[in-house]
C-alpha cells in the first residue's frame, strides 16, 4: 500500500487538503487504497486551518518508499509570502530527502513555497494560485514559473494553481499511476467533470475531454480510458454503447471535440510522455501503449 503524507502548516486552507485527501481515499474504495497519514510542518501537535478549524496532526513521520507521495497543502498567504510559516528544518530535509529517493513532492497554492523553501523548485517548472505568481518568481528566482495553468509537473515536483485544483493535481496524479480509467471513476465519483481556468497546456486529456454530461459518451470513454492500448475498432464501441457508428461519432466530437479514435490517441501519446519522462526509451513507449513501433508515436508527438 502506498502512502500519501501531507504535510500541514499554520493557516492550511481546508480544501487544499481534503480535495487531495478525498480523492485519494475514494481510489482506495475503487481497489487501490493508500495510506493516508498527517504531519505537522512546523511544530507538532494541533494546526488551526485557516477556516477555524483545528486539525490533530502527528510529528512521527513513517517509512517512506519511493512509490509514496508527500503532499503540501496551501496555507492563507500574504501577497509577498514573507510572512508565510517556515518549515521546520527537519521538515525541509525530509522533503529533499525523499525526492531526491526518487520519490514525488507535490505542492497546492502556497504549498509551492514550503517547496521553495526545500529548495525543490530551483530550475523546474512550478506552479501557485493566480494572486501568489509574482511573490513565488520574487522569492524563488531560479525557479521557472508557469502562469494561470491547473499543475505542472517536472523532475517529480508536481505543483497545483490552488483550492479546488488540487483535486484536479490528484486526479492527474492517480491517472499517471494507475492509468485514466481509475482516475476517470474517481472523478466520476466526485462529480468533478468541468475543465476550469480556460486554456490549461498542462490539463490531462482525462480533464481536459471530460467536461460534458452525455451518458453515452462517458460509457465509451470509459471503455477507451481502460483499454486505450488496445485495438478498439469503431464498429465494437459503438455496439458497446447500443449506437450507431455515425451516431456515437457525432455525440463523442460534440461532447469532446474529437473522434474516438483521436481521443484514444491523445491517451496512447499522454502516457508515452509520462514514460519517456521516466527513462523509457521511445520504441519501448511505444509499444507500451499500444503502437507497433515508434513511428506513429513520433508522428502524434510532432503533431
Amino acid at each position: 500500500m502506498s502512502k500519501v503524507v501531507f504535510v500541514l502548516l499554520p493557516g492550511v486552507h481546508l480544501l487544499d487538503l481534503a480535495g487531495p485527501a478525498q480523492a485519494f481515499h475514494t481510489a482506495g474504495n475503487l481497489g487501490h487504497p493508500y495510506d493516508l497519514t498527517y504531519i505537522a510542518g512546523a511544530e507538532p501537535g494541533e494546526v488551526l486551518s485557516a477556516q477555524g478549524l483545528p486539525l490533530a496532526a502527528g510529528g512521527e513521520w513513517p517509512d517512506l518508499d519511493p512509490g509514496d507521495l508527500l503532499l503540501v497543502p496551501g496555507w492563507k498567504a500574504a501577497y509577498d509570502l514573507v510572512a508565510g510559516p517556515r518549515l521546520t528544518p527537519g521538515t525541509a530535509e525530509r522533503l529533499r530527502a525523499h525526492h531526491a529517493a526518487g520519490g514525488e513532492v507535490a505542492s497546492v497554492c502556497a504549498g509551492a513555497d514550503a517547496l521553495g523553501q526545500a529548495g525543490l523548485l530551483d530550475g523546474r517548472l512550478c506552479t501557485t494560485h493566480h494572486d501568489l505568481q509574482d511573490a513565488l518568481a520574487r522569492r524563488y528566482p531560479k525557479a521557472r514559473v508557469v502562469r494561470d495553468v491547473l499543475f505542472t509537473s517536472d523532475d517529480r515536483i508536481v505543483t497545483s494553481a490552488g483550492i479546488a485544483s488540487g483535486i484536479d493535481l490528484s486526479l492527474h496524479l492517480l491517472a499517471m499511476r494507475h492509468g485514466p480509467a481509475l482516475a476517470a471513476r474517481v472523478a466520476r465519483d466526485m462529480v468533478v467533470y468541468a475543465r476550469r481556468n480556460g486554456d490549461q497546456p498542462q490539463e490531462s486529456v482525462l480533464l481536459r475531454h471530460r467536461n460534458h454530461l452525455d451518458d453515452t459518451v462517458h460509457h465509451v470513454q470509459d471503455v477507451i480510458d481502460a483499454r486505450f492500448a488496445e485495438p478498439l475498432p469503431l464498429s465494437g464501441l459503438a455496439e458497446g454503447a447500443g449506437v450507431s457508428e455515425r451516431t456515437l461519432t457525432r455525440a463523442f466530437v460534440r461532447a469532446t471535440g474529437l473522434t474516438p479514435l483521436r481521443y484514444q490517441q491523445a491517451l496512447r501519446r499522454e502516457r508515452a510522455d509520462h514514460l519517456l519522462a521516466a527513462g523509457t526509451t521511445m520504441e519501448s513507449a511505444a509499444r507500451a501503449v499500444g503502437f507497433d513501433d515508434a513511428r506513429m508515436l513520433r508522428r502524434l508527438r510532432a503533431r
